[in-house]
């Protein structure tokens, strides 16, 4: 029998570090519930980033899903996973590596007996890295089912914000051209060992069929950036920097006032502006 994360944990004299911005959780009755909002899991095959003592890795692979890739950097976690692979055989691989550098893709087709297999993301992710992490998964959206990932709530509301809403800029944009987003649960901090100093949410990350509109991302990302650089400008100011002369021009053909600010745009009409690139 597979012991307890608390066990496990004592056994391997693994203490939290805050460089890797590790925070564990002890409660598997909490990781099932995290597991259990990502839906159905048979037949999928499922990738976490940072594992750390196993928590959530153990209630992935009790909900039963046909095979758990697990990405850890810390050396000291790695040993401790032996004992999950030990466990569950074929069920789970562990692998040492940096999420920020690995190539999600060569893994699948690595593990897959279908190179285009589409992949369900759930973790817990550190909290220094869970923005660059999104933003290097929009890249492969067609390649991913959903997301289910714990963040900082103060994360996860500017991923989900709406226009006008105070949260609302450049990572609600560029998150929900390509994806449907929702705030599924916040976190309380006393389900962490140690308990961190801000508060957690679950979100959950769906990639569209399509983008909400037919233009390049790079470009869109462009516009978003510009408009809320200067986020307190109106836009005839902040976009003047990449549309020059025909500022207001293409502002007003999209049918947004020059006077209007970046917060109270709407996504569909950042990409007819982005079109204009």
């Amino acid at each position: 029998m597979l012991p307890s994360t608390s066990s496990l944990i004592q056994k391997y004299n693994l203490n939290a570090q805050k460089s890797l911005g590790q925070n564990f959780i002890l409660d598997k009755n909490f990781t099932d519930k995290i597991v259990a909002s990502a839906g159905n899991l048979a037949d999928f095959l499922v990738l976490e980033i940072g594992p750390g003592p196993g928590s959530l890795t153990r209630s992935i692979v009790d909900a039963g899903c046909k095979k758990l890739i697990a990405i850890e950097k810390d050396s000291r976690c790695i040993e401790l996973l032996k004992e999950f692979k030990e466990f569950y055989g074929d069920k789970i691989e562990v692998i040492q590596g940096d999420a920020l550098k690995i190539d999600e893709l060569e893994i699948v087709r690595k593990f897959s007996k279908n190179p285009e297999e589409k992949i369900k993301i759930i973790a817990n992710l550190p909290y220094n890295i869970g923005t660059p992490l999104v933003f290097k998964w929009l890249k492969i959206a067609p390649n991913i089912l959903s997301m289910t990932l714990m963040l900082q709530k103060e994360v996860v509301e500017r991923i989900v914000a709406k226009p006008t809403e105070n949260h609302y800029g450049r990572l609600a944009v560029m998150i929900n051209f390509l994806c449907e987003t929702r705030m599924v649960f916040t976190v309380n901090k006393s389900v962490f060992t140690p308990p961190p100093k801000v508060t957690s949410a679950i979100v959950e990350i769906i990639p569209r069929e399509k983008p909400l509109y037919d233009v390049e991302f790079s470009k869109l990302e462009r516009v978003v950036a510009a408009a809320f650089g200067q986020r307190r400008k109106m836009l005839r100011s902040s976009l003047k920097g990449i549309f020059f002369e025909n500022c207001e021009k293409f502002l007003i053909e999209c049918k947004i006032r020059p006077e209007e600010r970046a917060e109270n745009i709407a996504i569909e009409d950042f990409c007819k502006l982005a079109s204009k690139l």
